[in-house]
């Protein structure tokens, strides 16, 4: 939190200043949690790949036989590991991009789940530094083409006074057609006045 956020809360200038640096502190070790997702996601990954492969070898110790037939059991392992291990990085690379999709969207859609689901990720590039290319353009155009899924930016629209006596916080009433401020008393009174003169 900010100083600004701590004084809003009630706290002197001096006591928001030391919580302000004491948050910027705890801040240094934040993972954000899409980052922490796509790390449990590879933690999984790892210990499911590090139990199949125990388990593959437990059954090679067991096989006996020609050496040829151990060689083609071995390639088909290796190939089989291979294509798993392109599986995942297909999933993490997916998730990635979902990551990047929700956090650019994150404070602009209605429905943050609805509106990622309509980006073509196929045609969205993940660069080795992280950044998504074409995120901003898929971006725009669905700003553009559905603009009800998008929170509307606020804009400041004049109210016309109406008619009539207002009540003010101090307990007094304008009349916009007079364009003086008066007492609830003084207006009842001027209001039978011009009753009366009629």
């Amino acid at each position: 939190m900010t100083k600004e956020q701590f004084i809003a809360l009630g706290l002197t200038e001096e006591q928001a200043i030391k919580a302000a640096a004491a948050s910027g502190e705890e801040l240094k070790t934040y993972i954000p949690k899409h980052r922490f997702d796509e790390v449990n996601e590879e933690n999984k990954n790892l210990k499911n790949t590090v139990k199949e492969n125990t388990t593959q070898l437990e059954e090679l110790k067991k096989s006996t036989g020609d050496s040829e037939g151990l060689k083609n059991q071995i390639e088909t392992l290796q190939a089989d590991n291979q294509k798993k291990d392109q599986e995942y990085q297909e999933q993490l690379k997916d998730l990635k991009v979902t990551n990047a999709i929700k956090l650019a969207i994150a404070d602009k859609a209605q429905d943050t789940d609805l509106v990622a689901g309509l980006f073509d990720k196929s045609k969205l590039i993940l660069g080795d530094d992280g950044k998504i290319t074409g995120l901003e353009d898929q971006l725009k155009s669905l700003q553009e083409s559905k603009t009800f899924l998008f929170k509307q930016e606020e804009t400041k629209t004049e109210t016309k006074p109406q008619p009539g006596f207002k009540i003010g916080s101090d307990g007094t009433e304008s009349n916009p057609n007079q364009g003086e401020t008066m007492s609830m008393k003084d207006a009842i009174t001027a209001r039978l006045q011009a009753q009366i003169q009629k």
